[in-house]
């Protein structure tokens, strides 16, 4: 199988420093953005429980099947779908930048979607809260690739990651990843590499470069492949036996 080879290696992150480099505020926030956080995130906003006690997913989502996570949602163009497509499905998502939120929380009110739960703050401390196994599927669409190699430890995607994706996806859950830098593709299959929780999915190169068939194209997606960028998509599934 053809796939793109690791050309460096990826720095070990230290998994108690935990800080999110992405935006959090943009410009001052418009009249209908500060409506809808006025009126809708309220909602649908997840906060920690006080100390160390879990989030309670089942209180979350009484009726759900199961729980999605999107890690960085942008303008929450692929999360509000994915909701809208599966209302049997429960979704966290996860973005600190208050520009991105408030779209979603548009789309929210106007689909009136009652199965996303917002989380705005960095997606590692909700991680870490979570009770085992309680992801069916989590996505990382498009991440900040930061390019420069003085800020590869910016990256989202690091072996310090791993463990917690681990511990929060129930054995046979999914991990969704997708990038369109070349660069960042081979760290991400490098980080992967090196841990045996998770097994990629990919037969061929048809399986890393055309998306999964209930894929959602993101507004990101659609400008970069108009400029002629090729998305790689990595799909994994947990391993261990399935309840």
């Amino acid at each position: 199988m053809s796939a793109p080879t690791p050309r460096h290696p990826v720095k070990r992150s230290d998994p108690t420093m935990l800080r999110s480099f992405g935006r959090r505020h943009g410009r001052v926030l418009r009249d209908w953005e500060e409506e809808v956080f006025r009126e809708v995130l309220p909602g649908c906003r997840l906060n920690l429980p006080e100390g160390e006690a879990p989030v309670d997913t089942t209180a979350l989502f009484p009726d759900a099947r199961e729980v999605w996570m999107e890690i960085g949602f942008g303008g929450g163009e692929h999360l509000a779908a994915q909701a809208a497509n599966h209302p049997e499905i429960g979704f966290l998502g996860c973005e600190p930048f208050d520009k991105g939120v408030a779209k979603l929380l548009r789309s929210v009110r106007e689909e009136q979607l009652t199965n996303i739960r917002v989380f705005m703050d960095d997606a590692r401390l909700l991680l870490g809260r979570l009770p085992e196994a309680s992801l069916g599927r989590v996505f990382i669409l498009f991440p900040d690739p930061w390019p420069k190699a003085r800020h590869h430890k910016r990256r989202l995607v690091q072996p310090a990651l791993i463990p917690l994706l681990a511990r929060a996806i129930r054995p046979g859950g999914e991990l969704r990843l997708a990038s369109d830098h070349a660069d960042y593709v081979t760290w991400m299959l490098e980080v992967m590499q090196q841990q045996d929780a998770f097994a990629w999915t990919a037969n061929g190169p048809e399986d890393f470069l055309t998306p999964p068939a209930d894929w959602v194209p993101t507004r990101y997606q659609e400008k970069t492949e108009a400029q002629g960028r090729q998305p790689t998509f990595l799909m994994y599934r947990r391993q261990g036996a399935s309840g």
